[in-house]
């Protein structure tokens, strides 16, 4: 009877054993086929350095129903947008497929802001910063999605519209203190508050000046969407089926071992620590029988 339970308790370790084996295969094989080997790390350092020195805004007006107690009431929304999208491409093809790109932005009659050439046949790499009129940004991102193996591509869309009212407010309230200032001047007075009211008025004069470039990035004439597209040349990776069954192989067999290594030191321990915990106890009893 003893020898019966044993052996359904073995067979039963060793179905869960096998269980655990194979789960942790397949779980490796789909891990694989989720993460593409081709799937390039860019470096954005490119894109970062030009990030601070060109931007690109647009608008879009609608209105909007707004309801009080009274009435509905319609307002009109000016708001003020970026929208960038990154397209990172691979080709072994990598004049063709430039001369495609080169084609593709002048149909759609954008402009390239920013442009990047490096390395040396068989491994180049080209980065534009394309500058793209709203209403052509989805169409010219779907052109360019088609160029080469993409290999990751984003779209980001954020809202300017309270940065730009806050640019404006900021721009009003300086010509006011610069026209209080000249206002103030011309009552004369001493050379040194005259020289003082005129520094000061071409510290604003240099602000204001500074508010109109950023203020003129948002003119509806120098409205733009931005794509960010990288080129690289090189040849695609592709992994046949036995590399995977032997990297999954090999990756299961580890952690399969080191998960049963650390359930037997881990049941070793417990054991250790009943037996201790066994011992105390029948010490303690054989003392409190002497006592007794």
């Amino acid at each position: 009877m003893m020898k019966q339970k044993f052996k359904r308790r073995l067979k039963k370790g060793i179905v869960y054993l096998i269980l655990i084996f194979i789960i942790l295969f397949v779980f490796r094989i789909f891990y694989g086929y989720s993460v593409s080997p081709n799937v390039i790390a860019s470096s954005n350092t490119f894109f970062e350095e030009i990030a601070s020195s060109r931007v690109n805004y647009a608008s879009k007006k609608y209105k909007m129903q707004s309801n009080t107690s009274s009435a509905q009431n319609i307002i009109n929304v000016d708001q003020k947008y970026e929208k960038i999208a990154t397209v990172n491409t691979k080709s072994s093809e990598f004049e063709k497929e430039k001369s495609l790109l080169d084609e593709e932005i002048k149909r759609q009659e954008a402009i390239i802001q920013f442009e990047q050439n490096s390395g040396n046949k068989g491994n180049r790499r080209l980065q534009l910063l394309i500058g793209v009129q709203p209403e052509k940004f989805d169409s010219l991102y779907v052109s360019l999605s088609k160029i080469g193996k993409v290999q990751s591509k984003e779209i980001t869309k954020k809202d300017k519209t309270n940065e730009y009212k806050q640019l404006n407010a900021k721009k009003e309230s300086l010509l006011k203190i610069r026209n209080s200032l000249i206002e103030l001047k011309s009552k004369g007075g001493k050379i040194e508050e005259y020289i003082n009211l005129e520094n000061r008025i071409l510290s604003i004069e240099e602000e204001l000046q500074g508010l109109g470039v950023q203020l003129g990035n948002y003119d509806e004439e120098n409205e733009f969407c931005t794509i960010k597209f990288s080129l690289i040349e090189g040849i695609e990776n592709k992994i046949s089926l036995t590399h995977r069954i032997k990297v999954a192989l090999d990756w299961t067999i580890s952690t399969y071992l080191q998960l049963i290594a650390i359930l037997f030191f881990i049941s070793g321990f417990m054991y250790i620590a009943l037996l201790i915990l066994d011992k105390l106890n029948l010490f303690n009893s054989i003392i409190k029988n002497l006592k007794d």
